[in-house]
């Protein structure tokens, strides 16, 4: 008896009485391969076919694998299961156990599901993006086409209450046992350390302290490899190491999940890959590092990045109950007990960080534009979905209206990220169908052929290998090859063109080398990195489809070199060429090039030796705009008249115009443009230019007037022609020597006498001795102080008692008086 046996007979009542459910059962508690055969003899079945949904093909393996030897049977038989890479079926089988993405791909080509009885979504707590979908398109299936259809949605670790109502309120079972209890013991450690350290040192205590085998969760490969490294030669020769993720092949896979052989221990080093769904025999030890590797997608940047971090509490408790599977166990935590309260209850959706692409063309397929149509657990974010239907209309997958196109048809139709099936379409037309499907297994495949940068060597390595996972990852490029009409021979071993096939799926990652060895720019305007002393560090351009790190400055993990003449022919209809007709900052002079450009990568630049006069006075326009009108040599006769112009708006109104800054700049087309024909540079607009585009604000009739209400000089009684200054916000200014307004009996003043002037009385050696706006007031009062004063500094010039009746002089007294 397995925990979950106590409540299959309520399940089975409530898929009886309703058309969906929802099963909560803690790690061990069976649910896997116990409910699906339970659910063999159910009346509503009548003997269609039970799809059970697995996030990975190893746990799907695994179950089908497990419930085939519960019958006495192979798989195949009664149970099958249907990977991508592999199946097991046959025309016996009515529990069929496959992954998430294929059952996508069953429900898009036959949405009516006919002949399946129920689709069950095991651990559905893992929110893969394809279990969201598949779940939101099998609940629109049954409410508009099979009202029979019953969907069982089962976990240990969801808010069951919030995934009922997402099923019209279905009801919720729930198995609270356990099947072996489970010792957790939090052992913390040293942040000084690598984790690789401290995990292998708590693999060595566990060995010395506990009997059974060890399963240890790290965040990813190289970690693990650095772990088995660490244990090599330092544990017993009866323990074996064993290390299990989804880069291996399945024979791989199987040897670490098998039983450790008679007098032996394993050690199984995983990824979360061993989180769910999965029993690995003689396991009752689990160590949890506490991490683990999601992939992360940034719609601003189109890339996905790799994010080492904490696991959630619900992985932690997945986890943790790998180790009472099959007897009694004990977990080691690496991180303190009171640090599980701060971890996230949940891990975050796959929805809401992932590459949404292949979820808008699938929705396409299903004749759905806009996804609040579905039913999602959580929606597709906003910007991550408008981000993806802009990649699918740049690959002719969509129209403007986001109808699917028959390029996008062609996509739907096969197993592959969008880009990869554009790639597969494109390069079949040119006889490159064969290489171009082993560039889309090793894409799709993480790990095939090997790691290196330049993916001219993993296609080479893949052609050349002969192992089962090769092999079978040819077969499958083989058929999608088929699939759009081609050879899989054609081209398949002319992997130097790899960039060139490479560059149809990533049409927005061709890159251009700039500056340094290994330094690159995009056509989507990021930059992408390599090391220096890589191969193809010193390449023209490449294609490249994989980074990681800062949009800025990623690094870039795999590429292929192409040549200018393929980006030429590839992208013939995307290349534009456009003149540019600019201010040149290095020469300050505007500079016509002709540019032939994709995307953000400047494939040519050439100078135009004409450019039109009209051209250039725009490019100057753009550029005082841009520096502000601040910049224009506003100096001498121009910046007199302007201060005069301010001067009569300010005084008299609209009759005059506005020369603030903000009305220059925002009439700056309208005053100055048509003063720059025939100037190509920045400083030809001197003072005389603008003095004559300001002079040219003023209409005709107002320009006897602008001389008489402002006029630029005051007639002194001397004789003297004094200049104006009208720049003072307070008023205009004044500034002469006291003698030159000798007999002047009124205070000089503008604006037909209606603005006195501030008068700035100066001695004769031009020092301020007084400022007044009433010169009869000064000459009756403080005069006598200033001439008492004066007189002593300056006696050879006349002061007078009486100014008034004084003549006006600019001169000294002459010689002997």
């Amino acid at each position: 008896m397995l925990p979950v046996d106590d409540v299959i007979p309520d399940l089975k009542r409530a898929l009886d009485d309703k058309p969906a459910a929802v099963l909560v059962a803690p790690p061990g508690a069976g649910k896997t391969t116990r409910v699906p055969l339970a659910l063999l003899d159910a009346s509503w079945r009548d003997d269609r076919r039970i799809i059970m949904l697995e996030p990975r093909r190893l746990a799907a393996r695994a179950a089908a694998r497990r419930m085939a030897q519960t019958l006495g049977e192979d798989v195949g038989g009664t149970v099958g299961y249907r990977v991508r890479l592999e199946r097991r079926i046959s025309a016996k089988t009515r529990i069929e156990v496959v992954t998430e993405g294929v059952f996508t791909r069953m429900i898009l080509d036959d949405p009516a599901l006919d002949g399946v009885a129920a689709v069950i979504f095991d651990e559905f707590h893992e929110r893969s993006l394809d279990g969201d979908l598949g779940l939101a398109l099998a609940l629109d299936s049954q409410g508009a086409l099979r009202d029979d259809l019953r969907i069982l949605v089962m976990s240990a670790t969801i808010d069951g209450a919030r995934v009922a109502r997402l099923l019209n309120d279905a009801p919720v079972i729930e198995s609270l046992g356990r099947m072996f209890p489970v010792e957790t013991r939090h052992i913390g450690r040293d942040s000084a350390r690598r984790i690789e350290d401290d995990v292998a040192d708590a693999v060595r205590r566990a060995l010395g302290a506990e009997s059974g085998s060890i399963l240890v969760f790290l965040p990813g490969q190289a970690e693990i490899r650095r772990v088995a490294e660490r244990l090599e030669g330092r544990v017993g020769a009866d323990v074996e190491i064993a290390p299990l993720y989804g880069a291996l092949d399945f024979a791989a896979q199987d040897r670490a999940i098998k039983p450790a052989a008679t007098g032996k221990r394993k050690v199984v080093l995983a990824t979360s890959i061993a989180e769910t769904s999965l029993t690995i025999e003689g396991v009752r030890v689990v160590i949890d590092s506490g991490l683990a590797r999601a992939p992360i997608y940034e719609p601003a940047t189109g890339l996905t990045r790799l994010e080492t971090r904490r696991v959630s509490r619900a992985a932690a408790d997945q986890r943790r109950g790998r180790a009472g599977r099959t007897e009694p166990g004990v977990c080691y935590r690496l991180w303190d007990e009171g640090q599980t309260a701060a971890l996230q209850p949940f891990d975050r959706p796959e929805m809401l960080e992932a590459d949404l692409a292949p979820l808008a063309l699938d929705l396409a397929s299903w004749g759905v534009s806009d996804p609040s149509g579905l039913a999602f657990l959580d929606p597709p974010p906003k910007p991550a979905w408008e981000e993806a239907v802009a990649l699918l209309q740049r690959l002719d997958a969509l129209d403007a209206g986001r109808r699917l196109t028959d390029e996008g048809r062609g996509l739907a139709r096969l197993s592959l990220h969008p880009r990869l099936g554009h790639m597969l379409r494109r390069a079949a037309a040119l006889d490159l169908g064969g290489l171009a499907g082993v560039i889309a297994a090793v894409l799709s495949e993480t790990g095939l052929g090997g790691n290196d940068v330049d993916l001219r060597e993993r296609v080479r390595r893949v052609l050349s290998a002969r192992d089962p996972r090769s092999r079978e990852s040819l077969g499958l490029a083989a058929r999608w090859t088929r699939e759009v009409g081609a050879n899989p021979e054609a081209g398949r071993d002319a992997a130097e063109q790899a960039g060139a096939v490479l560059a149809f799926a990533f049409p927005d990652r061709v890159a251009m080398a700039r500056g340094a060895p290994g330094a690159f720019v995009m056509a989507n305007g990021r930059g992408g990195q390599l090391d220096a002393a890589d191969a193809l560090a010193r390449e023209p351009f490449l294609a490249v489809a994989s980074l990681q790190g800062a949009a800025e400055n990623a690094r870039i993990l795999t590429a292929a070199p192409l040549s200018r003449a393929e980006i030429e022919a590839a992208f013939r209809a995307d290349i534009v060429e456009e003149e540019s007709i600019a201010f040149d900052p290095a020469t300050g002079s505007v500079r016509g090039r002709k540019i032939r450009r994709l995307g953000r990568l400047i494939l040519g630049d050439t100078a135009i030796q004409k450019v039109s006069d009209a051209a250039i006075a725009v490019a100057l326009l753009q550029e005082i705009k841009r520096r502000g009108i601040g910049s224009l040599a506003f100096a001498g006769s121009a910046g007199a008249l302007r201060a005069r112009l301010a001067f009569l708006h300010a005084r008299f109104g609209d009759a005059w115009p506005d020369v603030s800054d903000e009305a220059l700049t925002d009439t700056l087309d309208d005053w100055l443009a048509p003063h720059l024909i025939g100037k190509r540079r920045l400083d030809a607009i001197d003072a005389g230019l603008l003095h004559d585009a300001l002079s040219a604000l003023v209409p005709w009739d107002r320009r006897a007037a602008l001389d008489r209400l402002a006029p630029t000089h005051f007639d002194a009684p001397s004789g003297s022609r004094l200049p104006i200054d009208y720049s003072d916000p307070n008023g205009p200014v004044l500034e002469i020597r006291v003698q030159e307004l000798f007999g002047l009996d009124r205070h000089p003043a503008v604006g037909d006498g209606a603005v006195p002037l501030t008068v700035t009385l100066l001695s004769p050696a031009h020092r301020p001795i007084q400022i007044t706006k009433d010169l009869p007031g000064f000459w009756r009062g403080s005069w006598k102080d200033v001439r008492s004063d004066m007189r002593g500094r300056y006696p050879k010039h006349v002061w007078p008692d009486d100014p008034v009746s004084a003549q006006a002089t600019n001169r000294a007294k002459p010689r002997g008086t």
